[in-house]
């Protein structure tokens, strides 16, 4: 990188200087006791070392209470109505799937995730429009901040990689990833095709993390497949009531 300077060179350069200096005859170092030492000086004290900058503290889980307070309700969105998801869509342990590199998504698909979320509340939600069939399902998972993070990387990688995978008698496939709204600390967009009834239907998902919290939105239309996509504004109402709290 830089170049260096014997210390040969560097020792004579100064024994050379020095001598110059004596053969002057400057005698203004000398002490008054004529003893011909050079009084010593003392040493610079040493700087005290600045205290190192504390480590931010990992953002901890939130309770099911704050959860509670945090997600959506009906009123809070014009026009939208929303109720609570049964214990049945929302299953306490995950279902192994194969490949292995798709069990985020998997996981995901019934809001659950390893590691597992401390607190957990899920929502359906349906529209203003009567005619339109799209159905929003979305729950809030409270993680330690560390863990948050594990869990998107995980998905970012198994959108990445993982192309099919069965989960209890349904197939689920085509996995691709989606343009993910600019919200939170994180997020990620993707859709997956399942067949339902010997019918591909699209399904498209968003997953926000916010400090510690995910916020995870899928939705699915059986009338029309191909209309599907989470309404960015609805995903904006969620993280912000999160973020207020």
């Amino acid at each position: 990188m830089k170049s260096t300077v014997s210390r040969a060179v560097v020792t004579a350069t100064v024994t050379v200087a020095l001598g110059l200096t004596a053969a002057c005859g400057g005698g203004g170092d000398s002490d008054d006791s004529g003893d011909g030492k050079k009084p010593s000086k003392s040493a610079t004290p040493a700087q005290p070392k600045e205290d190192p900058k504390p480590e931010p503290k990992e953002k901890a889980a939130l309770s099911s209470a704050e959860l509670g307070k945090a997600v959506l309700a009906s009123g809070d969105l014009k026009g939208y109505k929303v109720e609570k998801l049964s214990a049945e869509d929302m299953p306490e342990l995950t279902v192994p799937v194969k490949p292995r590199a798709c069990q985020a998504l998997a996981d995901m698909f019934m809001f659950t995730s390893d590691p597992r979320a401390a607190a957990r509340v899920g929502r359906s939600m349906t529209g203003p429009d009567e005619l339109d069939a799209t159905v929003i399902s979305f729950a809030l998972l409270a993680h330690k901040e560390g863990a948050a993070k594990n869990v998107m990387d995980d998905l970012r990688t198994a959108t990445e990689k993982c192309e099919s995978y069965e989960d209890v008698g349904s197939k689920f496939g085509e996995v691709a990833p989606l343009t993910a709204p600019k919200l939170g600390d994180d997020a990620i967009s993707y859709k997956l095709v399942g067949l339902i009834d010997d019918q591909k239907t699209p399904m498209s998902f968003t997953v926000v993390r916010s400090d510690s919290t995910l916020v995870a939105f899928y939705s699915i239309n059986l009338l029309k497949p191909k209309a599907f996509g989470v309404p960015e504004k609805v995903v904006k109402a969620q993280v912000t009531k999160l973020e207020k709290q």
